[in-house]
């Protein structure tokens, strides 16, 4: 469970596995507590225990939804939606199954004024298959308005309705046992109107959700705070006759508070954004650690001694475990989720990393506490049932002292808990900081010092980041000696931005509509400024402070020896040692690293539905930014498309069509232009900001392999940084072969990573050696020697057909078989050497620029290891290079 909630809390830095790990906590952890304890809830409350067979039958219904979790999670990893489908119906069954058996119970017991909570299990039980079915069509693939409909349907009836409804229905009798009170005397008449408040409230919401109209998903939401506010109203009802005083009182009213603020801000959100995915996913994080798993833990804590049993004296004893530290875990656990809610932009990388390391930490000090507990209650329960004698002085031993009931804590230990507990969590946010301090602002230089005087005044200016890559204003005059501050907002609909000066100051991440100030120092000399996103500062987007005496004459840089005297390294000195290129010292005989995955070089065979008798090909494009090897010992901070260096290849025929969903989960603005399709570039290829999606859309109208890479500006920086990838579209008529495999070449230029935040990454694409046209490596499908260790298969007298492209951004190539030579050549969209045409001519080599593409064929006739080489040698020796293995 630890494991589970430390991923949880850190999904956005491995966004590959997020939602099978939010699937694992919520299915995994959370539904199998849930049809554990609604079973124990309902004998208790109904008073009447399952004979013998029913038990068995619920045992059944939990190995049937564990069965269906393994299945679900399978399919989410291998991609095989038949599991996934397969998974929604074995889960859907097994509540189906929970909710009608609880429903029996309910007919044939006795009246009771607590029946209430079992109407909220069946309900709650019967909502889920609908989510199910919902998850299961999200699997399917759909549009990018669709599928954040679809989405929050999805989440509304799991999120809100089964687990809501389940927890909602639990508190009218826990909450109070927690308590150690009465519950209050309307609790009961409010509890039976909530529920039907809040299941209309969850099926507007969904309805409202499918349908796309937002006012209506609007008075969903609205109904069920309604519903929640009166639960929240009965729980403090019954808090003021007995406040909280231990772990579980605390936890389950903490995770309540994240429950209700986290829906009034999903309908806040959904007011003002519409249906975007990228909004839902920002709630991941206090929907799961803030709601759900503090409210399971938090009845956990109060459950599991009083289950156990072992006599009062027990029960006190393990409470006491569970209960140590029971404030500063909570305080610690409620600002680490507050503070990792934030957005990225709020919070620098590190400090989100520690944050999260402590989150989940004190999260996972639950289960040695629950380990302890249980051995307390173990050996209570020994010592109940051994001879009177032994009974007795066991009972002395291990018996708890006469302090407060069940094991609560004084009030004044819990103050200096959360006293402890904000310290912690506030070291935490130094220790971040320090970790990369320029990420936050700080920076212990002496910003824009000069040996000059100050003159006490403060000169502010605005600044605006602007679409095309410009600051408006470019530069800035500044009286010598006035401090200045910098009041930067980023006006620019695609791109995030940020402002570096040469002093050292810095405004961090700036995202659309946001300002900052940059506070950059007294200004002694003029100051260099840039945009530091990779490739922003090469397009232009350069800042210049320039700093005037009293008469408006622009001023000199001080002198380097008199800026340094005051720790001002000034604009242009250097400030290390030159560092060498990553590429410079890589090993092109060197094997890739041990968790380096060679990408299959097979061109895959075409496949799609057929609609309407057309084949439809649907592919979603995640934009995600990641450390990738492309060398041996060269980790690039990558710029993917669905998480590797170099996109998935798509493989079509004429009349095929493609719907592509770009889904921008980077840092940055990012676009794909597909040229197999010809369509107005205006709006498919437009750039889209951190979090928005876009869907581009187009017929296969012509055969050939065509490139699609990235088209915002530096076009050859997104290229370079691994957003590329291939469409294959077959020629009518194309014969099978026995072997069919697909190179893309692509080049990058590179310089050493700087920021600890690069992710374990030691280079980064460097934008300005473009243009002197010497790259630091040039690859097939993505890495420099991948296919000298593992390479290409085929056997003598096998036809095999190898589909080349040349992505660039600015290399062709020459592409040869050492030893072979082709006899069928396929060049952008024609043959220039025909198939099966009699004769003695042949091809050694076929030549693209950047951008081209075609194929080769041939046949090996002797078993051997031939080379396939760019034979533009130099870029051979730069990593364009890999072996076929043919054997006989």
């Amino acid at each position: 469970m630890g494991v589970l909630l430390v991923v949880i809390l850190v999904h956005r830095w491995v966004p590959d596995f997020r939602w099978v790990m939010v699937h694992l906590v919520t299915l995994g952890l959370i539904t199998n507590s849930i049809m554990v304890w609604s079973q124990h809830f309902t004998e208790s409350l109904l008073k009447n225990r399952l004979p013998d067979g029913s038990r068995r039958r619920q045992l059944a219904r939990i190995r049937m939804l564990n069965v269906g979790i393994v299945l679900l999670i399978a399919g989410l990893l291998s991609t095989w939606y038949w599991l996934t489908v397969l998974a929604a119906v074995l889960i859907g069954a097994a509540l189906t199954w929970h909710g009608t058996a609880l429903l029996g119970q309910l007919r044939t017991a006795l009246p009771s004024r607590f029946a209430v909570t079992v109407k909220y299990y069946v309900v709650a039980a019967f909502l889920l298959p609908v989510g199910a079915v919902l998850g299961a069509v999200l699997a399917a693939g759909l549009s990018a308005p669709w599928h954040a409909r679809v989405l929050l349907a999805h989440e509304a009836t799991n999120v809100l309705g089964f687990v809501g409804l389940t927890v909602a229905g639990t508190l009218l009798t826990l909450w109070p046992t927690i308590l150690r009170t009465r519950m209050v005397g309307f609790s009961s008449r409010i509890t039976a109107v909530a529920l039907p408040v809040m299941t209309g409230g969850i099926v507007t919401t969904v309805g409202g959700s499918l349908l796309g109209t937002v006012w209506v998903t609007m008075a969903g939401l609205a109904a069920y705070i309604c519903g929640l506010v009166a639960v929240a109203v009965v729980m403090a009802g019954t808090a003021c006759r007995r406040r909280p005083a231990d772990y579980a009182g605390f936890s389950v009213a903490a995770g309540v508070m994240w429950w209700l603020a986290t829906t009034v801000v999903i309908t806040w959100l959904v007011a003002g954004h519409g249906f975007e995915t990228a909004v839902l996913r920002q709630l991941t994080v206090p929907f799961v650690a803030g709601f759900l798993a503090q409210v399971l833990l938090g009845a956990m804590t109060y459950l599991l001694p009083v289950t156990i049993g072992g006599g009062p004296a027990t029960v006190r004893a393990a409470n006491r475990v569970m209960n140590r530290a029971a404030m500063f875990r909570v305080v610690v656990i409620n600002l680490c989720v507050l503070l990792f809610s934030l957005p990225s932009d709020l919070l620098p990388s590190w400090v989100r990393a520690v944050v999260s390391v402590l989150g989940a930490a004190v999260f996972f000090a639950f289960v040695p506490l629950m380990v302890s507990a249980a051995k307390v209650s173990v050996a209570g329960r020994k010592a109940v049932a051994a001879p009177p004698s032994r009974s007795r002085a066991r009972a002395d031993t291990s018996g708890p002292s006469p302090a407060a009931p069940g094991g609560e804590v004084p009030p004044s230990r819990h103050g200096r808990g959360a006293v402890a507990g904000v310290l912690t969590v506030a070291t935490a946010v130094v220790v971040g900081i320090a970790l990369n301090p320029a990420a936050t602002g700080f920076d212990l230089r002496a910003q824009g010092a000069s040996p000059v005087q100050a003159t006490g005044r403060t000169t502010t200016v605005e600044v605006s980041a602007e679409e095309g890559m410009r600051f408006e204003p470019a530069s800035v005059e500044v009286p010598v000696g006035d401090e200045l501050v910098i009041e930067l907002t980023n006006n620019d609909p695609t791109n995030v931005h940020d402002l570096v000066l040469a002093s050292g100051a810095s405004s961090g991440r700036v995202a659309l509509g946001q300002t900052v100030t940059v506070e950059a120092g007294v200004i002694g000399g003029p100051v260099e400024g840039w945009c530091s996103i990779v490739g922003h500062k090469s397009m232009g987007m350069g800042f210049d402070v320039i700093a005037v005496d009293a008469d408006g004459t622009a001023v000199a840089a001080a002198p380097v020896a008199a800026q340094e005297a005051v720790g001002y390294p000034g604009p242009h000195a250097p400030t290390t040692e030159p560092v060498a290129e990553p590429a410079a010292a890589v090993d092109f005989g060197a094997a890739p690293g041990d968790r380096f995955v060679t990408r299959s070089p097979v061109l895959e065979p075409v496949d799609g539905e057929v609609e309407s008798g057309r084949r439809v090909h649907r592919v979603e494009l995640e934009v995600e930014e990641t450390p990738q090897e492309i060398a041996p010992g060269v980790q690039l901070q990558g710029w993917t498309y669905n998480g590797r260096y170099m996109g998935p290849t798509l493989h079509g025929q004429v009349g095929d069509v493609f719907e592509i969903t770009l889904v921008n989960d980077g840092s940055m603005g990012h676009s794909v232009d597909f040229h197999a399709g010809a369509v107005a570039p205006d709006g498919p290829m437009r750039t889209i900001a951190p979090g928005e999606s876009l869907v581009y859309r187009f017929e296969a109208v012509r055969s050939g392999i065509w490139l699609y890479h990235c088209s915002t500006a530096p076009m050859s920086t997104h290229l370079a940084a691994g957003m590329f990838g291939a469409v294959v579209i077959d020629p009518p008529g194309l014969p099978d072969v026995d072997r069919e495999f697909l190179l893309v070449q692509n080049e990058t230029y590179l310089s050493p990573a700087g920021e600890p935040a690069a992710g374990g990454a030691n280079a980064v694409v460097a934008p300005e050696p473009v243009g002197q046209g010497v790259p630091s490596l040039t690859m097939f499908n993505g890495h420099a020697t991948q296919y000298v260790h593992n390479p290409l298969t085929a056997q003598t007298g096998e036809r095999v057909r190898i589909w080349v492209l040349a992505a660039g951004p600015s290399k062709g190539m020459s592409f040869h078989v050492v030893g072979g030579q082709f006899d069928t050549v396929y060049k952008e969209g024609a043959y220039l050497l025909p198939p099966g045409v009699t004769g003695s001519g042949g091809a050694q080599a076929l030549d693209l620029a950047p951008a081209q593409g075609g194929f080769v064929e041939l046949e090996f006739s002797e078993p051997g290891t031939y080379p396939f080489v760019n034979h533009s040698l130099a870029e051979a020796e730069r990593g364009a290079r890999g072996l076929i293995q043919v054997s006989p």
